[in-house]
C-alpha cells in the first residue's frame, strides 16, 4: 500500500474510528500477517551497537507490542529491531478509558495509557513460547529480529519507597532479561504517578546498579545491554546529569526521547486538546526537544554510548536530522501509526537514496 492510499484511508476512515480500537484492529492484521511477515528480508544497512548486529537503524518503540505478542511479524515490516513493553512486573489494566486520542492537524498522539499489559511472569511465559532464551537461535535473522524488552514500575508500588521500587524492578528483570537483546528501564512515562520522580540522579543512579547486578545474575552466560528511556521535559541540567550518571555506571545506552507533557506550538484547536486532557504527546510537536536532547547527550557522552533518537521522525529528512545530531539507531511509534505499514521500508529506502 502506497503512501498518498494510506494516508486517504487514513484521512477519510481511519480517523474515525476510535484510536485505541483502531489500534488493536491493526495489531490484529499484523499478527495474522505474521506468517508472511516473519520470512520477510530486513532492508537497509546493518548497525553494530550494543555489541550486536542491528539489520537497520530503524526501530519500533514500545508501546505498539507491549505484551510481546507480535514482534518477529512487527520486524517484517522492515523495522531492524522492535523494542516490546512497557512490561511491569504486576498485571495491571492501565488508566480507564479513552485513553489514546489523535490530534491529526500535528500529526501526534496523546496517550495517558497507563502501562497496561499483562505483567512480566506472563510475558515471559509468552517470550519462553515464542522465541526462548537469547543464543537458542541467530538475531536479526528474519522471524528473530533484535528484541528489546521496557520495563516500568507497577501503579501500586509508591515512588518514595526505593526499596520497594527495587523490588518491583527486579521481578521484571528476573523474569524479561533473559529473552532480551537488550533491556530499557523506562522512568519518563508520565501516565504512572510518581514515575518520572525516578529520574532524579537520586533516585535513578541505584536503581539502575540494581537492575545491573540483577540482570547480571539472570544472564550469567551473557551481559544484557541495559540502557535508560528519558523524558523530553528534562531540563538541560538534568539530561546533562543523566548523561554523567550513564557514563559513571557503565550502561550501554540511553533512549531520547520519551512522550511529552507539553502542549507549546499545537496547531490543533485548543479547545479540543483541552478536552483530551493529561497524556503524554508524541509524534511530529516532539521532534525538536528530541533532537535538542539527543545533541546534549551525544556532546556529553562522547562518541561510544549508544544513543536511541526516538519522537517526531516522520520522515527521511526527520532520520537524517536525528542521526546528524548523534543517535546510533533511531525508533518511531506515531510516525508508524500516521505513516501505515509500508512506511518502514519506505524511510529506510529513502534514507539510503538522499545518502548517497
Amino acid at each position: 500500500m502506497s503512501g498518498a492510499v494510506y494516508d486517504a484511508l487514513f484521512r477519510h476512515g481511519f480517523v474515525h474510528v476510535d484510536p485505541e480500537k483502531a489500534h488493536h484492529l491493526g495489531f490484529g492484521a499484523i499478527r495474522a500477517a505474521g506468517p508472511v511477515l516473519r520470512r520477510m528480508t530486513l532492508p537497509g544497512a546493518p548497525v553494530e551497537a550494543l555489541g550486536l548486529t542491528f539489520p537497520n537503524v530503524l526501530g519500533l518503540a514500545a508501546g505498539f507490542d507491549k505484551q510481546g505478542l507480535a514482534y518477529a511479524a512487527l520486524a517484517g515490516l522492515g523495522f531492524g529491531h522492535v523494542e516490546i513493553g512497557t512490561v511491569t512486573a504486576l498485571a495491571q489494566p492501565g488508566n480507564p478509558q479513552p485513553r489514546m486520542f489523535r490530534l491529526p492537524e500535528d500529526r501526534a498522539i496523546v496517550n495517558r495509557m497507563g502501562f497496561n499489559n499483562d505483567g512480566a511472569h506472563a510475558v515471559s511465559r509468552r517470550l519462553a513460547e515464542s522465541r526462548g532464551p537469547v543464543g537458542s537461535g541467530p538475531v536479526g535473522t528474519p522471524g528473530r529480529p533484535v528484541l528489546g524488552i521496557n520495563i516500568g514500575k507497577s501503579k501500586v508500588v509508591p515512588d518514595e519507597d526505593q526499596a520497594a521500587v527495587e523490588a518491583d524492578y527486579e521481578t521484571s528483570t528476573r523474569q524479561l532479561a533473559r529473552f532480551a537483546d537488550y533491556l530499557v528501564v523506562n522512568v519518563s512515562s508520565p501516565n504512572t504517578p510518581g514515575l518520572r520522580n525516578l529520574q532524579s540522579v537520586e533516585k535513578l543512579a541505584p536503581l539502575l546498579s540494581h537492575v545491573r547486578r540483577v540482570a547480571d545474575e539472570s544472564t550469567a552466560d551473557r551481559r544484557v545491554p541495559l540502557l535508560v528511556k528519558i523524558a523530553p521535559d528534562l531540563a538541560d541540567e538534568d539530561v546533562l546529569a543523566v548523561a554523567d550518571m550513564a557514563l559513571a555506571l557503565g550502561l550501554d545506552g540511553i533512549i531520547a526521547t520519551n512522550t511529552t507533557i507539553s502542549r507549546e506550538g499545537l496547531v490543533s484547536a485548543p479547545a479540543a486538546v483541552a478536552a483530551i486532557g493529561a497524556g503524554g504527546l508524541s509524534g511530529a510537536p516532539v521532534r525538536e526537544r528530541a533532537t535538542d536532547v539527543l545533541r546534549l547527550l551525544r556532546e556529553r557522552v562522547g562518541p561510544e554510548l549508544t544513543l536511541i533518537g526516538v519522537g517526531g521522525i516522520a520522515t527521511a529528512a526527520d532520520a537524517a536530522e536525528r542521526l546528524a545530531a548523534g543517535a546510533t539507531l533511531l525508533q518511531a511509534y506515531t510516525g508508524f501509526i500516521y505513516g501505515g505499514p509500508a512506511w518502514p521500508r519506505r524511510i529506510l529506502h529513502d534514507l539510503e537514496r538522499t545518502a548517497r
